[in-house]
């Protein structure tokens, strides 16, 4: 099946324009949307590679905290260690 296409005109820079016109003339692909059309899937596949990364890190954060809170983990320690010279 088919996906329905909808045409669309951007601008693009001349360095841009350069770039897609050489990856047609490399022969990989056949036509400028199809260019862009794997600049836009790459792009998304980064975006929710980065969105991923980002609920990692906030869940980390989040039992850091909840550590932190109850006097554990070892920046916790070294801070009280310190305090306490």
């Amino acid at each position: 099946m088919k996906t329905k296409q909808i045409t669309r005109n951007i601008a693009l820079t001349p360095e841009l324009d350069a770039l897609v016109q050489g990856k047609v003339d490399s022969g990989r692909y056949q036509t400028a949307s199809e260019v862009v059309r794997e600049g836009l899937r790459l792009l998304e596949e980064r975006d929710k590679e980065k969105a991923f990364v980002l609920k990692r890190m906030q869940k980390e954060i989040e039992a850091g905290w909840r550590q932190s809170e109850r006097g554990e983990g070892w920046m916790v320690r070294r801070c009280l260690r310190k305090s306490r010279k």
